[in-house]
């Protein structure tokens, strides 16, 4: 009786999240609906929109702070000190460098299987 296919297939779609962008029209309505919710509404609100009460949080800070434009801004994480080709040579370079490993161990058992044979 064969085995059943044990393979696991991801789904790009799940594996690569993006982040998303929040407009500040959008930031500003939620924080009006967060603020006219009674007690218990507002769990419902942020699982609704699919948002976390830290992000309703800053949004807050943010627009107490700055008003209208301190939703406008993005702080996104530090920028990357690479550029994409430089990215691309890094992959090359490790994947190169795993190779000759492996064409390393592959030759080392070549020889040996030369020795027993002579």
């Amino acid at each position: 009786m064969p085995k059943p296919e044990t393979k696991i297939i991801p789904n790009p779609a799940v594996e690569k999240r993006d982040r998303h962008v929040f407009s500040t029209e959008y930031r500003l309505s939620i924080i009006q609906q967060a603020d006219a919710c009674k007690h218990g509404e507002l769990g419902v609100l942020l699982r609704r929109e699919k948002l976390y009460s830290n992000q309703l949080a800053q949004w807050r800070r943010e627009f107490a702070e700055y008003g209208v434009a301190g939703l406008s801004k993005s702080q996104s994480g530090p920028k990357s000190s690479h550029t994409t080709d430089q990215k691309r040579i890094e992959q090359l370079e490790k994947e190169n460098l795993r190779l000759r490993k492996q064409l390393e161990v592959k030759e080392s058992c070549i020889s040996l299987q030369k020795k027993l044979w002579l």
